[in-house]
């Protein structure tokens, strides 16, 4: 079983703070580095968090339901770190919190809720469900109602529970036993990274709700990152969170072939980015990929808030999110109080020749990130990186 020590961190302001049970899950499988270390960081702030995520590679499943068939896996797994012939649900050897489930997305938060946490934990209803983080982004209605993310969201915000989907810019997902270190440039590598993004908004928003929900029932929030480019450069190491809306981000035409008589896909340049409910946010897609920024959107089961309906205007969307989630595009200076988040990728260890493609080392045991006191934003220092959110 993982052990969950104590990492006392230097110069640390530890205030009050709620650990919260939590399930996680993705659609990139059990051993995908991203969850992995997610887990890691938000385990070492003291919340309990349990893994139930699949088997295999599940990214290109839509946001369906779909359950095993089969008592065992008749392929291997991701990575090949389970064999055909296992169980179709089962732990990590090395972590009885993890868990893997051969099913979709959907599926693991259902077989989570309705299977693993009432006999195997020590609670039954999560106080918050974390999708991700999925390589890949998942942008715009048209995508969000096809991602196997935000099916799991939504399986989840439909039994009354707060979600949040988190999807990466980085699109190759590798197992947990390939992260580095240290990249060849002396930074934190891309998941890790991610990860210690994620915490820190998931945490403010923790310290937020201040013990309450973090969101109302059938709300969720759908966050997107940049392409992190620690393999390189410290280009993007850093993106602010800024408070976005849903739109088209693509759409596709069926075009005819008069050859073959078949059809295939085309992207329909008539998409378009038009708010039935005003302009006072930005598309999420428009954040994203034309900057290193994150964009934080708010939705509903009803799939986005109406500001003249369920939200009066954009003040009570805003009253959603923490801080350290900027309204349209505005930086806040560094400095405490302001909700900005600085993160130092730079890692004392050496670097790796194979920073730009890591090589599979041996199978290792799974280690912990080193749980400290909980603590609030105002100072989390998170392995040999340094994530600091000022609130």
């Amino acid at each position: 079983m993982l052990p969950r020590c104590v990492l006392v961190a230097w110069a640390a302001l530890a205030t009050a703070s709620y650990g919260l049970n939590i399930l996680m899950t993705n659609e990139d499988g059990f051993a995908a580095a991203n969850i992995r270390e997610l887990y890691k960081q938000l385990t070492g702030l003291g919340h309990n968090c349990y893994i139930v995520a699949p088997a295999t590679d599940q990214s290109t499943d839509p946001s369906r339901t779909l359950f095993s068939t089969d008592s065992k896996l008749t392929t291997d797994s991701e990575w090949d770190i389970l064999k055909a012939g296992a169980p179709a649900i089962g732990t990590d050897p090395q972590d009885d919190h993890i868990w893997y489930y051969n099913g979709t997305p959907a599926a693991q938060v259902l077989v989570a809720l309705d299977y693993v946490l009432p006999n195997f934990a020590k609670f039954q209803v999560p106080d918050l469900v974390i999708s991700g983080p999925n390589s890949g982004w998942t942008l715009g209605p048209f995508v969000y109602t096809l991602a196997g993310s935000i099916g799991a969201t939504i399986a989840a915000m439909e039994r009354g529970i707060p979600a949040i989907s988190l999807s990466s810019g980085n699109t190759d997902s590798i197992p947990f036993t390939w992260v580095n270190a240290s990249t060849k440039v002396g930074l934190d590598d891309p998941a890790t990274i991610t990860a210690r993004l994620a915490t820190s908004l998931i945490q403010a928003m923790v310290d937020k709700a201040k013990g309450s929900p973090i969101l109302p029932r059938g709300y969720g929030v759908s966050v997107n990152m940049p392409f992190i480019t620690s393999y390189s450069s410290d280009k993007c190491t850093n993106p602010p969170f800024i408070l976005t809306r849903m739109a088209p981000s693509t759409s596709d035409r069926a075009v005819y072939d008069k050859t073959t008589g078949l059809f295939h896909s085309s992207p329909d340049a008539s998409a378009t980015s038009e708010n039935s409910h005003g302009d006072d946010l930005p598309a999420e897609r428009d954040v994203v990929a034309s900057s290193c920024m994150s964009s934080v959107t708010v939705f509903a089961l009803e799939f986005d808030p109406s500001f003249h309906g369920m939200c009066v205007n954009i003040s009570d969307v805003t009253a959603l999110v923490p801080l350290i989630v900027q309204v349209n595009g505005s930086i806040v200076p560094d400095g405490p109080g302001n909700g900005t988040v600085v993160v130092v990728g730079n890692s004392s260890q050496p670097s790796k020749p194979d920073g730009d493609a890591p090589a599979p080392p041996p199978m290792t045991t799974i280690t912990g990130m080193g749980a400290k006191t909980q603590m609030s934003l105002s100072a989390l220092l998170l392995g040999a990186g340094v994530v600091a959110a000022l609130l």
